[in-house]
């Protein structure tokens, strides 16, 4: 069961691995303006608002969350395959927001699945998602060595064979059984929602996400103007990648020994020192190198936490719904504006003040965090409470 589960994390973010670092990169060697590649590399968040919560809410209902999982993956890659007509910027966009669509349905339906498979076992989640890493770092680093040899415009060529895994891995995954369990007293999603502690969490997520917008729209662009090579780039990325996976080893032991509300917010200071590194001192290799490992914090400790947040909060009833509103209003909404905001700081200003925007989005976090995050309720897990 470990690695059945497994897999599909390491297909999932392996796809990750060859866009995000290269996908900036390939834009604008077709000809985009930073707006345009601002606009392009958003939609990859901003379906997440919309179809997490529309997958969720039919992974509730039904019950069916492995078919739904296989369903789009099929679909999405299908979608991706417009890439090879070259429609241009809103060909693009069209085919980016449909792909998307369905491929952001499955990571917060799987989230689901493995957390239910896992039981009571649930500390072993980070060493599942582990592998996740795994695969987003080994396609890091494949793509980069091959673009250092190929131009960047045969990156969508090199992502098929990732495409490939996810269809394959998504049907080895075993099928849950039909489950269609009685509703939730009425209501109740709405009072957990509202909840001051479950506002205060998502609004600091939505801000994280912010702050990540220049990471992942311009980062590969911004060490490029640098003078770093691709390949350079790519084990830059993986280097980040690397300690979250060292962090997810140890989460466990760090949960033990540390309040949620202290390892928040320590994650989110070191988030805003990485963003001031790389803004002010790109060219200082040692300093960019401990700017990466802080990916540690910055995604590995926040994730791992908000995950088991959202069960801790939203129990049984309203699990799948309750993933998707942190996957929409967090790396959706608050990714494609994130994206979007850079953009007109790199058109207006720089990359580094892209970096500098996402330094005050984490300031303002901190301060929602220390006044307004609680300690997350235990699960009963036989009612889901």
């Amino acid at each position: 069961m470990y690695w059945r589960l497994s897999n599909l994390y390491f297909w999932f973010f392996a796809l990750l691995g060859g866009l995000l670092p290269y996908w900036s990169l390939y834009l604008e060697g077709q000809g985009f303006s930073y707006l345009q590649i601002a606009t392009l590399m958003a939609t990859i968040q901003l379906t997440k608002i919309v179809a997490p919560s529309v997958w969720g809410w039919l992974g509730d209902r039904s019950g069916q969350r492995v078919r739904l999982v296989r369903f789009g993956a099929i679909t999405g890659s299908l979608f991706f395959a417009g890439v090879f007509m070259e429609p241009g910027f809103y060909g693009l966009l069209l085919v980016m927001l449909a792909f998307t669509f369905f491929w952001n349905a499955i990571l917060p339906l799987y989230e689901v699945i493995t957390l239910r498979a896992l039981g009571t076992r649930k500390d072993k989640y980070g060493k599942v998602r582990l592998w996740g890493s795994v695969g987003f770092i080994g396609a890091v680093a494949v793509v980069g060595a091959i673009l250092e040899w190929v131009p960047v415009s045969y990156l969508p060529w090199l992502l098929l064979p990732v495409f490939a895994g996810i269809a394959v891995s998504a049907f080895l995954v075993p099928a849950e059984r039909g489950e269609r369990k009685p509703p939730a007293p009425k209501g109740s999603l709405k009072a957990i929602v509202t909840h001051p502690a479950v506002i205060a969490f998502f609004l600091m997520n939505f801000l994280l996400q912010v702050s990540h917008g220049a990471y992942y729209t311009f980062f590969s662009i911004h060490l490029e103007q640098h003078g770093y090579g691709k390949l350079s780039i790519g084990l830059l990325w993986s280097l980040g990648v690397l300690a979250e996976i060292g962090l997810f080893l140890v989460m466990h032991r760090l949960s033990h020994r540390f309040s949620v509300r202290q390892i928040v917010i320590g994650a989110l200071f070191l988030t805003m020192i990485r963003w001031i590194l790389i803004a002010e001192l790109t060219m200082v290799v040692p300093i960019l190198i401990f700017a990466q490992l802080l990916h540690a914090a910055s995604y590995g400790a926040l994730h791992a936490i908000s995950v088991q947040y959202i069960q801790g909060f939203f129990g049984k009833h309203h699990h799948g719904q309750g993933q998707a509103l942190y996957s929409g209003l967090t790396f959706g909404a608050g990714g494609a504006l994130g994206a979007w905001m850079s953009g007109f700081l790199v058109e207006g200003i720089s990359t580094s003040a892209a970096f500098w925007g996402g330094a005050g989005a984490m300031a303002v976090a901190i301060l929602i965090t220390w006044r307004g995050l609680q300690p997350m309720p235990k699960v009963d897990e036989e009612t889901g409470r």
